[in-house]
């Protein structure tokens, strides 16, 4: 996101903080990759909708609290709907579910030569279901999200260094399991 657009953003968010409705700006421009982000832990749509329906009530409520740390606002969402399923998830004592797409894993793997084994991508998405939760975020938030480690380590409360350290293991753990070259993009 440009300065421009970060200058933007926050000018929409004082004027939410003075009139709720100014807030449907936000609302429009994240309502989408919030609720695909919510889908892919869910992989349920009532509940991912219902989960970013609190996501922008609790943004709203809270929008006093927010304050600018060098990143889009979407961080701040992202955060906010990472605990909203954390609670669903520790409330309704579930595992938790990663619905993640043949299409993403295909972005986060390095295409060989040889074009693409659909059973090798089968096997890659269930061994990330498998994996600890705490990888798959990263990995979903760095490769599906596009977030940098900055915005990681807000979203998920660590440091920087953390969120790399626990990409590098997650993508390490597929290069080994699967012999294939993953992106880094460190």
């Amino acid at each position: 996101m440009s300065e421009a657009e970060i200058r933007k953003e926050q000018e929409v968010i004082e004027r939410s903080r003075k009139d709720p409705k100014a807030f449907g700006e936000i609302y429009e421009t994240y309502f989408d990759r919030i609720y695909n982000y919510l889908f892919r832990q869910t992989d349920d749509e009532e509940l991912a909708g219902d989960l970013c329906s609190q996501t922008f009530v609790n943004a709203l409520n809270h929008l006093g609290k927010y304050e600018f740390r060098g990143f889009p606002f979407s961080a701040w969402l992202y955060k906010i709907a990472g605990n909203e399923v954390n609670k669903h998830y520790r409330k309704n004592k579930g595992k938790k579910v990663f619905s993640i797409e043949e299409l993403k894993v295909k972005e986060l793997v390095e295409q060989s030569d040889e074009g693409w084994d659909e059973e090798l991508i089968t096997q890659v998405i269930n061994y990330m279901n498998e994996l600890p939760t705490d990888m798959v975020q990263v990995l979903e938030l760095r490769f599906f999200e596009d977030k940098d480690f900055k915005e990681i380590a807000f979203i998920l409360d660590m440091t920087e260094s953390g969120a790399k350290m626990r990409t590098y293991r997650a993508l390490d753990k597929l290069r080994t399991q699967f012999n294939i070259k993953v992106k880094y993009n460190g």
